[in-house]
């Protein structure tokens, strides 16, 4: 039998196929992790809002890690049981330098359960509103009555590589960059959010140490989460810097990567 403990994953790129969807053998695979004894934790960059889906696909699978770290959701409960989020004061510095290095960024907040993108959006060729039904659209300081859970920031398409790392120059120690998907769409958290330190308070309750995990990752916001378990495993389709940090490369999210590990490992 395996000495893993727990399995921690990302969802899109990863768990999910391209199309969103969980793949029959990918749901046996974490139903038969969890038959035994392993704790299966999601860690993702979505918003709460974009939990339901995965949960009616894959069932409730507990807590979820959600905004890259910054919250612990409980869908059972619709109730955020853990949040780690910028001052409202500082997220309004950042936005100020932000605004003044990049005019053409389009600057939003996710607050919770809640999203609000600035009026500059609707001057753009982004179809906000299909994308995002749920969206709130005002001068984005309006939105700054409460702390930011994440603070987006959208620049014109296709932005160049290093684009983040230009972004993370202005901001300094206030806040983290990463990105799950491309350089257009980054993702501004507290400095000291990230998926590995969410994963890890979790597990620390059930006595899981990081060297009893198996973490699955594919893009930048899952590097800590990968260096940080025992086994970290990047799926095929992962972007380089996954590839190059992680124990091991899997197939990729469409061809089952991640429950081909699981199997093996529950193989023994």
């Amino acid at each position: 039998m395996t000495s893993y403990r727990a399995i921690a994953t990302d969802l899109d790129g990863t768990l999910l196929r391209t199309d969103k969807s969980v793949s029959p053998r990918t749901r046996a695979a974490v139903h038969a992790a969890e038959e035994a004894g392993l704790l299966f934790v999601i860690a993702t960059g979505r918003p709460p809002r974009w939990i339901a889906p995965v949960v009616e696909e894959l069932g409730d699978r507990g807590l979820v890690v959600c905004a890259n770290g910054a919250t612990v959701y409980d869908p059972a409960r619709h109730e955020l049981v853990h949040r780690t989020e910028l001052a409202a004061d500082v997220a309004g510095t950042i936005i100020d330098d932000l605004e003044a290095a990049f005019p053409d960024a389009v600057l939003g907040v996710e607050q919770g359960f809640d999203f609000g993108v600035d009026t500059a959006i609707e001057g753009t060729d982004v179809q906000w509103a299909t994308l995002m039904p749920d969206i709130q659209i005002a001068p984005v300081r309006t939105f700054l009555t409460r702390p930011v859970t994440k603070l987006i920031v959208r620049m014109p398409h296709p932005a160049p590589e290093g684009t983040a790392a230009a972004v993370q120059a202005v901001v300094g120690q206030r806040a983290l960059v990463t990105h799950s998907t491309n350089e257009s769409f980054l993702e501004l958290s507290h400095p000291s959010v990230h998926k590995a330190s969410a994963v890890e308070r979790l597990l620390v309750e059930h006595g899981i140490a990081p060297a009893e995990v198996v973490a699955f990752g594919d893009m930048p916001n899952d590097l800590e989460l990968i260096r940080w378990a025992g086994h970290g495993v990047a799926v095929g389709n992962a972007h380089p810097l996954l590839q190059e940090a992680a124990d091991e490369v899997t197939a990729t999210n469409d061809d089952d990567g991640v429950a081909l590990v699981i199997e093996r490992i529950l193989a023994g």
